[in-house]
């Protein structure tokens, strides 16, 4: 794993200094030990969305084959949960500020609550944040990632999610989606969410929501729904959503973690209860995938927004969708390649 202190500073200088031309060329490869022993070719004919490898049984991978998503019960510890719950908590209060992080918070709240975890709906890109980047390096968790990615890993998109009471407004509810439309690499299938419930998750408090099977389609045209006021930036959602196939939601416990294919089409509801719903997930990648471009396709006005968005925030230029990816992209196992 890449030592968090070592490249955080340099890679923010680096963005502030507009990104131009690009954040530079990856890093000469590490070698880290892996943690299974996995083939980096899928078992032919059979299964096409994980690797062989020791860890889960045939009925396990066959079930990813067929739904696109795969639960873990209680694989992320209690004391690891608390731990990632206080940095948070430092985090909305500005006691530590993790450079890079994204804070995404209710303005309407902060008069009444002020700078607290009452307001915090995300923090995201936490990839500089020790405490909560110690999520995509746990082995529990990184060795089933490693039967979807292959033995060399990039941590590639965090969030922690902290999603408020919303029975009104549905200001936090984030419609049917594809992750793989925000990603601009390949191939999908080397590709893998791990998403960890910080606290018990269920249809009332805004639980995930998959339709199996989705995974084995193409990725499909999104956008901002036709919700007025109740979407948030980069919230993004199917254009033409199929009401006909059928919708799992997805009960866990705290410490149960769901891996899911890029391709699954998933979103969340609205919590209608007077708690908070946390969860911690990370994107992850093989680091043999590569870049590709976007122009002409229907991510292109994803990387027209996030371009203004950087823009706004850091005065910066010339940046694509590869740029900001690239400041992202954190190695935790294996050797760097591509990403």
């Amino acid at each position: 794993m890449e030592r968090l202190g070592e490249r955080s500073a340099a890679r923010l200088e680096t963005l502030l200094r507009h990104l131009s031309p690009r954040l530079g060329a990856a890093p000469a490869p590490i070698s880290i030990p892996t943690s299974a022993q996995v083939s980096v070719v899928p078992h032919s004919g059979r299964f096409c969305y994980t690797l062989d490898n020791d860890v889960l049984s045939t009925e396990q991978r066959q079930f990813y084959e067929d739904n696109g998503y795969l639960l873990i019960k209680n694989l992320v510890s209690d004391e690891d949960i608390e731990r990632f719950r206080k940095e948070f908590t430092r985090i909305c209060k500005r006691e530590v500020k993790p450079p890079g992080v994204m804070i995404m918070k209710d303005e309407s709240l902060r008069s009444q609550f002020g700078q607290s975890e009452k307001v915090v709906n995300k923090v995201q890109d936490f990839q500089e944040d020790e405490e909560l980047f110690r999520y995509c390096t746990l082995p529990e968790v990184l060795k089933y990632v490693e039967c979807f990615t292959g033995p060399n890993i990039m941590a590639m998109h965090t969030m922690l999610i902290n999603k408020l009471p919303d029975s009104d407004t549905q200001t936090f509810l984030h419609p049917m989606h594809q992750d793989l439309h925000y990603f601009p690499f390949r191939p999908a299938s080397r590709i893998v969410c791990a998403w960890t419930a910080m606290e018990r998750a269920h249809q009332d408090n805004g639980c995930l929501v998959v339709q199996p099977g989705t995974h084995k389609t193409a990725l499909k045209p999104h956008g901002y729904p036709e919700l007025e006021g109740k979407t948030n930036k980069l919230f993004h959602g199917l254009l033409d959503e199929d009401e006909k196939i059928p919708k799992v939601h997805l009960v866990m416990e705290k410490g149960d973690t769901v891996f899911f294919h890029p391709l699954l089409i998933h979103g969340s509801g609205i919590n209608r209860t007077s708690g908070f719903r946390k969860s911690i997930s990370c994107h992850f990648a093989s680091s043999e995938c590569h870049y590709i471009d976007v122009k002409n396709t229907t991510q292109e006005h994803l990387e027209k927004e996030l371009q203004d968005m950087v823009s706004k925030k850091y005065n910066a230029t010339n940046v694509d969708l590869k740029d900001i990816w690239n400041f992202r992209a954190r190695l935790v196992q294996g050797e760097r390649i591509n990403l």
